[in-house]
């Protein structure tokens, strides 16, 4: 288990915090896009990203290289905001979010976007899609190369991470996916379910009650850790324990605040897919730039 100093959890912390500021940069411009879900997930993407993902921007069809599928794919400004401060394509596209001929779209596309993994327009596909690259990169230490080989094909040593809305699990095929994954022991696929608690038409409790949560991913067969998912030294330690469980998945249940960061979004539903006015983008971004001061 890494200790991972204070200097380091400060920095990425303070990356969230910039990430947010330019996801809603890229909403406000382009008046379209999901502020809330993508602002629950900023500190679980900057610790993947900057500091426990295996990847190589200059190679994002890298086989040994490690995959974030982004299952909650309607909050994708987060993850295209990460993609490009990692270097996988310019920092300037991301002000062509969700406009006409960008090659970001309002859900992630594989082959369009450098370092995107998996399509995610509907949801609830994730934990099925991380089920079958988990195996394949299992398979990875018997098959050899050939000339017939995918350049992306996956490697022995890869690892698959999943990050889940806590509405998505709504969907059947999510629990489909959970128990395939334990009937084969996937130790290299850790679910992360961004769990904050609102869903696009109200409260998750409401719309389809989830609690006992860490029970039924258990029951399911899966290793569980609930942490606080917006402490970053907490999502460091969990990734790290997850990779360390080799005989099934691993699913880290992150507690998060919807739109967090902005006083008037957080815990609000409505600001599931909603574009700020001009006012409610200065209070919004006078909000986010003094959480960096």
């Amino acid at each position: 288990m890494h200790h991972y100093p204070e200097s380091l959890t400060r920095e990425l912390s303070a990356k969230a915090q910039q990430f947010r500021v330019q996801v809603l940069k890229m909403i406000y411009d382009s008046q379209s896009g999901h502020l809330g879900g993508a602002f629950s997930c900023a500190e679980i993407i900057a610790c993947l990203y900057f500091q426990h993902l295996r990847v190589d921007p200059s190679r994002p069809d890298w086989p040994q290289r490690d995959r974030l599928l982004f299952s909650k794919g309607h909050a994708c400004a987060m993850l295209y905001t990460a993609l490009a401060l990692r270097g996988f394509f310019p920092v300037d596209e991301l002000m062509t979010f969700r406009k006409f001929r960008s090659r970001l779209q309002g859900h992630p596309e594989p082959g369009k976007t450098p370092g995107v993994e998996v399509a995610a327009g509907p949801l609830g596909h994730g934990i099925a899609v991380g089920v079958g690259m988990a195996l394949a990169a299992r398979m990875g230490a018997d098959v050899k190369p050939s000339a017939q080989s995918a350049p992306s094909a996956l490697a022995s040593t890869s690892r698959v991470y999943v990050l889940l809305g806590d509405g998505e699990i709504n969907a059947g095929v999510i629990w489909e996916g959970a128990m395939s994954a334990a009937k084969f022991r996937l130790g290299n696929l850790t679910a992360i379910l961004d769990y904050n608690g609102i869903q696009q038409t109200g409260a998750t409790a409401d719309v389809m009650p989830t609690e006992p949560i860490a029970d039924k991913w258990a029951s399911f067969g899966w290793h569980v850790q609930e942490i606080h998912g917006h402490n970053v030294a907490e999502i460091l330690t969990a990734l790290d324990r997850a990779d360390e469980v080799h005989a099934r998945p691993s699913v880290i249940i992150a507690r998060t605040t919807k739109g967090k960061g902005v006083s008037f979004m957080e815990y609000d539903n409505r600001w599931h897919g909603m574009a700020p006015t001009e006012a409610q983008y200065q209070q919004a971004l006078r909000e986010l730039e003094e959480g960096l001061a």
